[in-house]
């Protein structure tokens, strides 16, 4: 090797080494060192001047403030962080359906003990003393009404007919009090077995089921809904970071600080596709989660529909009113009708043995009449209208929520050519992907095998078709039996308020406080961001080398 060639050598080296260590000072890593402490961490180990990145394995390796130590440990970090807004967010839809299912809850069961307490005082005014015997035959359907509502498994037609059935043998043992102790068990069943053909009621039986099927079933399938959707958006929340959405978010939040950029912010784009690479199985949930809100919302909108919920509800007394009095009216008739169908009420009794007795005054059941107030037609609007919005704010949470973890820790619009774009300050030109798994196999940020969906979103995804088919059946009064898959959460009911989730008036916050750390995403290493700026020089070491290479060659 000649002078010449070693004179070459040297200058070249030389002039690498100055181009990649301005003015051939390292600069100072006390911003670094600041920031790294202020998170909690010791500074043992932290350089104090920049040393070469070569062993970085997620940041850029040029020269950096950050060892492999500290690079770990900032990405433990950011997994953290971002696992931890990622929770957030999902509290604060999750505290909104609990507070709508509260107060829906509240203003229900309000109803349908009002619709008690009337019934109650009507009969006693009307039938006095009579009442009291067979109160427990009244009670016991609104206790069975309300069972139903909050999820025990109960058929809501049979629940119905037994109180008919019920009332019937009550009001037959009451017609002839003398007579009571002779009504067979088999001449009763047999009298039950005649209401379809006599009807002893009228029509009100009917009017009392259609009216009630449908209220029941579509109020117990809303607050169902609103306890499946808090439970999925729970369990999605808590999905884990993938290895490859952990070296993203870390290249997006803190490799700016290891290469003493700190103060940048990520451009806006990068930030996005960072976000839509991660929560990509999540945003796949979209499509039946809008499905299952706009279901929601025609059930809610149906409870102001006419007849409204409250006039459905208070119709139980109105109806039951009309049936026992169509029965009183019509005692005489039906019993010999029955005694000529079922034979002897029992060993001794007979078709003549039925009292002639006028009915005493005040034995007499008075149909009522429900007129809705202009306060409670007010109150049912107020819940409609707020349950509503409450719903259309959070109908397209998955596919917003990426842009809602970019807000405000970005670049600004006027700072295009100033941000982090996972290598340096400079623009980001790559395009922001679509929303979904499948729209992320060009990310040029996050590695995702799309053929590999996540397991615990695709049942979450099925919960939601489950539901939707529940409550879309609903609207036409059919009770779809709900198979419940979770393993921790049941049908509805009362219980569907948990721990820290019960705050009342919190508003829906899809993005992280501002006094939380700083949360962006990274690229992996063997991809490059197209950019413009300044580009990370070659290293020193593999130009020396194609350098000899050539001088040995000579």
């Amino acid at each position: 090797m000649d002078l010449t060639a070693v004179a070459l050598l040297v200058s070249l080296i030389s002039v690498s080494l100055s181009a990649d260590n301005a003015g051939g000072k390292a600069r100072s890593c006390a911003d670094v060192r600041q920031f790294y402490s202020g998170k909690g961490f010791t500074l043992k180990g932290v350089p104090r001047s920049e040393i070469s990145g070569e062993h970085l394995r997620t940041c850029p390796q040029g020269y950096t403030c950050c060892t492999i130590a500290m690079e770990e440990t900032l990405s433990n970090l950011s997994r953290q962080e971002f696992e931890g807004l990622v929770r957030e967010a999902g509290h604060s839809i999750q505290a909104s359906l609990n507070a709508q299912y509260r107060t829906f809850d509240t203003y229900f069961l309000e109803l349908l003990n009002g619709s008690e307490r009337w019934l109650e005082e009507a009969f006693v005014a009307s039938l006095g003393d009579l009442y009291q015997p067979n109160a427990r035959v009244f009670r016991d359907l609104y206790a069975d009404l309300r069972r139903y509502y909050t999820g025990t498994s109960l058929n809501l037609e049979e629940v119905l007919d037994e109180f008919w059935m019920r009332l019937l043998e009550r009001l037959l043992k009451a017609s002839d009090p003398e007579t009571t102790s002779l009504l067979s068990d088999d001449f009763l069943e047999c009298a039950s077995k005649q209401t379809e053909t006599l009807r002893p009621f009228g029509d009100a039986p009917q009017e009392l089921k259609t009216k009630l099927m449908w209220a029941f079933i579509a109020a117990r399938a809303f607050v169902q809904g609103l306890n499946v959707a808090g439970e999925i958006v729970r369990k999605v929340s808590q999905v884990p970071l993938s290895l490859e959405c952990n070296h993203a978010i870390m290249k997006l939040v803190y490799c700016p600080h290891c290469r003493g950029l700190g103060s940048v912010k990520p451009c806006v784009n990068y930030c996005k596709n960072v976000m839509k690479g991660c929560l990509a199985n999540q945003a796949d949930l979209d499509t039946e989660w809008q499905s299952l809100i706009e279901t929601m919302l025609q059930v809610a909108s149906s409870f102001g529909a006419e007849p409204s919920m409250d006039t459905v509800i208070y119709s139980i007394p109105v109806k039951i009113s009309e049936a026992v009095l169509a029965m009183q009216e019509n005692m005489e008739i039906y019993t010999n009708k029955v005694f000529k169908a079922c034979g002897d009420r029992g060993e001794e009794g007979t078709p003549s043995s039925i009292s002639e007795e006028p009915k005493k005054k005040g034995s007499t059941v008075t149909a009522l009449e429900y007129k809705p107030s202009s306060k409670s037609a007010a109150r049912l609007e107020v819940q409609v209208t707020d349950v509503s919005s409450k719903l259309k704010e959070m109908q397209f949470y998955w596919i917003q929520l990426p842009s809602a973890l970019c807000s405000g820790k970005t670049a600004s619009s006027t700072s295009r050519d100033k941000c982090w774009n996972g290598l340096t300050k400079a623009s980001y030109l790559p395009e922001v992907m679509g929303d979904g798994l499948a729209n992320q196999i060009n990310n040029p940020e996050v590695e995702i095998d799309i053929t590999k969906p996540d397991s615990t979103i695709r049942q979450q995804i099925m919960l939601l078709k489950i539901m939707s088919n529940r409550l879309k059946n609903a609207l036409n009064g059919n009770d779809v039996d709900f198979q419940d898959t979770s393993d921790d959460f049941s049908g509805s009911g009362s219980g569907m308020c948990a721990d820290h989730l019960c705050d009342r008036g919190r508003p829906p916050v899809f993005g992280p406080k501002t006094d939380r750390p700083r949360l962006y995403s990274y690229v992996p290493e063997n991809r490059r961001v197209k950019g413009s700026g300044n580009q990370i020089q070659p290293s020193v070491v593999l130009l020396v080398l194609f350098l000899v290479t050539l001088l040995l060659r000579r």
